[in-house]
């Protein structure tokens, strides 16, 4: 009985919901045909006022079905605007509140369409109560405005817990941490994330000899580039950052490891990383931060011993709103390197040791820069500039060296401009080596094309002094032959900042070296590529 009174009761409902909906059908149908009979219509798609009355607005009416804003695909759709008018704007599929670019915190026409980052954090202290300018087309150009000072725009900054640009908002509440599509630690998934850079193209270099007569040249494509990074908070340690960065393009190898915990509450951090980047970060950046698809590669000879490991203790002199910072680090190893985590080699047996200790300091003089910020513009930045000094010991298998550096970066509005100088004296040999590096971009046309540029080289001041007769350097020695560079390189977003395609022209004068004669004195280079950044 209880069975068939629950079957009657199932019947009622159904029958009841049935009326309600043909009762509504019908009462909208009589609305639509009394407002054509008087002759109303949608008379302006664009008013979000419903004006023939019969429910609906704008480009959810039928009468704007032919209306060339309706119509999808005709520009972006992460706006308060865009996200409330009915209009599959970037042509993915999803309209509105149901397409993931308004799934951000300061698009108020969806609040209550999703759930956010389930830890809460973006938003929290930030966007609640502040009206965005029509101007705003994308989160990006909220960066550096509404009170924000463009100072977090990194994964380690956004990871701290720290305001690092005192504009009142700490890490995923900053608009730079929530907005800069860099930035993956502050997206809608919590805890570790997982990102990727891949690339597909080809290149012609073409070889001179050093009287500038032509050799030869060589062409290839390939897939150029598969970067895989995991990242993310350390579980139940708050204000913490992991980093497992590795490459899967030639052969799978792990770069570069980064375990960083907080210290005290005041913008301290101490780390334990893999060595790589202990004066210069460009060897252990994202792929996804070179306009020019490479870092400059006569910086690492030099900036760089390849150590085992290094600890790592920094943070603002003072209080969290200095404008100066430090870093103290340490770093030993064994072996000659080679590139990945825990990977050397001994020559003959030779088991060697060697260690690297060292400081540096940076000063903010406007703004905030991490040393791990991109090198692309894709909208006008707000100012800022930073200066940097340091200095180390190294004590390697064959040879003592004492390395100092000096460097910039400056941004502001469409330009980014970078330099970085690097000395090193042999204590043992008397030589003194130095190479710098000055790299420039400059946005042409927002969001759709860049161009960039560097010069640099790597110079001996002093040569090696007391060698054995008839050799250049001793066995284990580092050592690089002269050379100048100059790159130039223009980059077109062909799907925002997800898709790149970037040409570049090298131009490289070596010194030459008779005991290699494949090295070319000149070589010049043509780069096709096209990266995807996800």
């Amino acid at each position: 009985m209880r069975s068939k009174s629950k079957e009657i009761v199932n019947v009622n409902r159904f029958v009841f919901f049935t009326f309600l909906v043909l009762t509504g059908a019908k009462s909208y149908a009589q609305n639509v045909s009394a407002s054509r009979e008087e002759g109303r219509a949608e008379k302006d798609c664009a008013n979000g006022v419903d004006d023939d009355g019969d429910g609906l607005s704008d480009c959810a009416d039928a009468d704007c079905f032919e209306a060339p804003r309706c119509h999808a695909g005709g520009s972006e759709e992460n706006s308060e605007r865009a996200c409330s008018d009915w209009v599959d704007n970037d042509g993915d599929g999803a309209v509105d509140c149901d397409d993931q670019d308004c799934m951000v915190p300061h698009i108020r026409a969806c609040r209550g369409s999703w759930k956010g980052p389930r830890n809460g954090s973006a938003g929290a202290s930030a966007g609640d109560g502040e009206e965005l300018p029509e101007d705003v087309g994308s989160v990006e150009e909220l960066i550096g405005r509404l009170g924000d000072v463009d100072g977090e725009r990194s994964d380690q900054a956004c990871s701290d817990g720290v305001d690092n640009d005192g504009d009142g908002r700490i890490d995923c509440a900053d608009f730079g941490c929530r907005f800069d599509p860099e930035v993956t630690v502050c997206q809608a998934q919590p805890g570790m994330r997982f990102s990727v850079v891949g690339g597909v193209g080809g290149s012609i270099q073409w070889n001179y000899d050093r009287n500038g007569n032509y050799v030869s040249n060589i062409p290839e494509a390939r897939f150029t580039l598969l970067q895989l990074r995991a990242l993310g908070p350390i579980p139940f340690i708050q204000n913490s950052f992991f980093l497992v960065q590795a490459r899967a393009d030639e052969q799978l190898r792990v770069n570069f490891v980064l375990f960083q915990v907080p210290v005290g509450n005041s913008g301290h951090y101490f780390n334990v990383n893999s060595g790589s980047a202990l004066l210069t970060a460009n060897f252990v950046m994202s792929a996804a931060n070179y306009p020019l698809l490479t870092p400059p590669f006569y910086l690492g000879n030099i900036a760089e011993p390849g150590n085992g490991f290094a600890v790592e203790l920094g943070g603002p002199v003072g209080d969290t709103l200095s404008i100066a910072r430090f870093r103290l680090f340490g770093a030993a190893g064994s072996g000659q390197g080679t590139g990945n985590v825990g990977g050397r080699f001994f020559r003959n047996e030779d088991r060697n040791f060697s260690w690297s200790a060292g400081a540096q300091m940076f000063f903010d003089i406007a703004g905030r820069i991490d040393r791990f910020d991109t090198l692309f513009v894709y909208t006008p930045n707000p100012l800022g500039l930073q200066f940097s000094i340091g200095g180390r010991y190294d004590q390697r298998p064959n040879e003592r060296g004492i390395l100092w550096q000096a460097g910039f970066f400056f941004r502001y509005w469409h330009f980014l401009l970078r330099g970085d100088y690097f000395g090193r004296y042999v204590l043992d040999y008397n030589a003194i080596n130095t190479t710098f590096n000055v790299s420039l971009s400059v946005l042409i046309i927002p969001k759709v094309l860049m161009i960039a540029g560097d010069f640099g080289g790597l110079y001996r001041l002093a040569s090696y002094q007391g060698l054995p007769p008839g050799r250049r350097t001793p066995e284990g020695v580092s050592y690089q032959p002269e050379q100048t560079t100059w790159r130039v390189g223009v980059s077109w977003f062909f799907w925002r900042r997800t898709g790149v395609a970037t040409m570049v022209y090298t131009e490289n004068h070596r010194e030459w070296d008779p005991g290699n004669p494949l090295r070319y004195p000149i070589e010049r280079i043509l780069q096709l590529e096209a990266r995807f950044r996800f």
